[in-house]
């Protein structure tokens, strides 16, 4: 059954205990950072830094200032757009919920970089043999019957991990129960197809400013894999007439030359004549 994740941005304090939490799992290197203008740190999502906490500062009606912060990383899709756009399969969508990334069958094309409308992996720049990082929802630990790393340190369970329907159904009733507390909606339900990662806030991704940091509201409900799918059904007939056309150019050239030098011999002989 396909695990998710429920992000209640409203029961998170900002400790970025997360982010601590994941860096160690996955024994990424510590690497020097600054901060943005809202004083989220790291500024990016980097091959690195597969999780961060953003914060956004809120002014109240009363003149109280308000603080919002929301977790982001890799929101393992229900039918990935990077899974779809990947010539060799170095991508794949598990059963269970991840999506995971194979090092040994990239071809560093890096079309998933492109396809992905979350903006999630990376590319290892600085590296002389880089591969795509990203979140991988602990589909090792899960494999194993643990929950995510980030998951199991959240001091406050703002992360709560499980089905995905189940988690679903909790996140609308705590919407009901709490109507003063919550946006009406549950983000990642239906968003680009679903996705594992599910979001409750206090107000709109609009409002929050968080369009341009990746939390998109424009994708619609149609599964992203459609797009790449549709794309690289396209690739080999593109292939195909490209390759019609190299040779083609290729025995129009040949037929040149043939014709230049029998047209170079004939005048030779006429000389010697």
């Amino acid at each position: 059954m396909s695990k998710g994740m429920l992000i209640d941005t409203t029961r998170c304090i900002g400790c970025r205990a997360c982010q601590t939490a994941c860096k160690s799992w996955n024994n990424l290197p510590g690497v020097k950072t600054t901060f943005s203008d809202t004083w989220s740190n790291p500024r990016y999502l980097s091959s690195a830094d597969f999780t961060r906490i953003i914060f956004r500062e809120d002014l109240h009606a009363d003149g109280t200032v308000g603080w919002h912060f929301i977790k982001r990383q890799c929101m393992h899709c229900n039918d990935p757009a990077c899974v779809s756009a990947c010539p060799v399969a170095a991508l794949q969508k598990l059963a269970n919920g991840p999506v995971v990334y194979d090092d040994s069958r990239c071809i560093g094309c890096r079309y998933c970089m492109m396809a992905c409308p979350f903006q999630i992996p990376k590319f290892q720049w600085d590296s002389a043999v880089p591969f795509i990082r990203k979140c991988t929802f602990c589909a090792d630990r899960q494999a194993v019957g643990l929950e995510p790393a980030c998951a199991t340190t959240c001091p406050t369970s703002a992360l709560l991990f499980g089905d995905r329907q189940e988690l679903i159904a909790a996140a609308w009733r705590r919407i009901h129960q709490n109507p003063g507390r919550y946006h009406p909606e549950v983000y990642g339900e239906k968003i680009a197809g679903g996705t594992a990662k599910l979001y409750l806030t206090a107000q709109s991704f609009e409002a929050l400013g968080l369009n341009h940091q990746g939390f998109r509201t424009d994708l619609g409900e149609t599964p992203q894999g459609v797009y790449g799918r549709e794309w690289m059904g396209k690739v080999p007939f593109v292939a195909l007439a490209v390759g019609g056309l190299t040779l083609g150019l290729y025995a129009i050239n040949r037929r040149r030359a043939e014709l230049a030098a029998a047209e170079a011999a004939a005048k030779h002989e006429g000389k010697e004549v």
